[in-house]
């Protein structure tokens, strides 16, 4: 048992302390210490609650869409006897890879004008800053609650997938988990350079024309990567759209590839990640430090 602590009265006989109370600017202030991030979490996905049903109109819309497009629309003009899509569909080719980038997409997204509205904008990030939580537990929130519409939006991303009959393979549902770490894997560096940005000069949209839409269409969504050209295929081979969607596909359908490569994509996919969020709690301590 621990002593009681002692205090003095206006007669200098000593008193017991009060006990602190459940909601006392100490016991806030632990828990705030201890649980931040969570805290931070939440306030973000009550803001994404205001507009949540953009994001799931988004979640069921693009994927219905694409899937239809190219699934049904293209894939007539696809020929599908050949080797090139192993002896799957064209619809269960695409459909991981349209997962992946859909993940990718939304990290575009939620990694980089919200993190500069937080330093430059509205400031949003000094608030809670100016409480006991730290710049690593405020960024930490932020990709915490990000994470959450990642697994969500796969989710129902999946759920029409596998309505087109474009998940044969019963491990077709660890495509949503692969979905979330391509996108943390993309998103995380992009946070940490949103986080260093201090004036808005358009480069968000350099980095959606110039890196985002070449990922996209060079990194083997809709053919496989050896049948593009050399001069883009490298393209592929740097980016988390396409180590993610090797690996979706094997998810889905039981592509065959080595295990070593499959090693490669999970690696590659795992080291970006922890880059950018190296990266992404260095830039928040310098820039809340200032």
């Amino acid at each position: 048992m621990t002593e009681p602590s002692f205090a003095e009265d206006i007669t200098g006989s000593p008193t017991a302390a009060p006990p602190l109370r459940a909601h006392s600017p100490e016991v806030s202030a632990a828990k705030a210490r201890r649980w931040g991030a969570f805290y931070y979490a939440e306030q973000v996905l009550r803001v994404m609650k205001g507009y949540g049903w953009s994001i799931f109109l988004y979640s069921v819309g693009q994927p219905a869409a694409y899937l239809f497009a190219m699934g049904v629309g293209l894939a007539t003009l696809v020929d599908t006897n050949t080797t090139v899509f192993g002896g799957v569909s064209y619809i269960a080719f695409i459909a991981p890879a349209l997962l992946i980038s859909a993940a990718v997409m939304t990290a575009a997204t939620e990694f980089t004008f919200p993190v500069m509205d937080g330093f430059r904008w509205r400031r949003v990030y000094y608030a809670p800053h100016a409480s006991p939580l730290t710049p690593e537990q405020i960024a930490g929130g932020q990709i915490i609650a990000v994470t959450f519409r990642f697994l969500l939006q796969s989710v129902i991303y999946f759920v029409i997938v596998a309505m087109f009959g474009a998940s044969p393979s019963g491990w077709g549902w660890g495509s949503v988990v692969v979905a979330t770490l391509a996108g943390l894997s993309f998103g995380l560096p992009l946070m940490a350079y949103a986080a260093s940005i201090k004036e808005d000069k358009g480069q968000f949209a350099m980095v959606m024309r110039f890196i985002v839409m070449p990922l996209f269409l060079f990194s083997g969504t809709f053919f496989p990567l050896d049948t593009l050209p050399v001069v883009v295929r490298w393209i592929g081979w740097i980016s988390p759209i396409w180590h993610g969607t090797e690996l979706g596909r094997v998810m889905t359908y039981g592509y065959e590839e080595s295990p070593v490569l499959t090693i490669v994509h999970v690696v590659f996919l795992l080291g970006l990640a922890w880059l950018g969020w190296v990266l992404t709690k260095r830039q928040f301590v310098k820039r809340m430090g200032q």
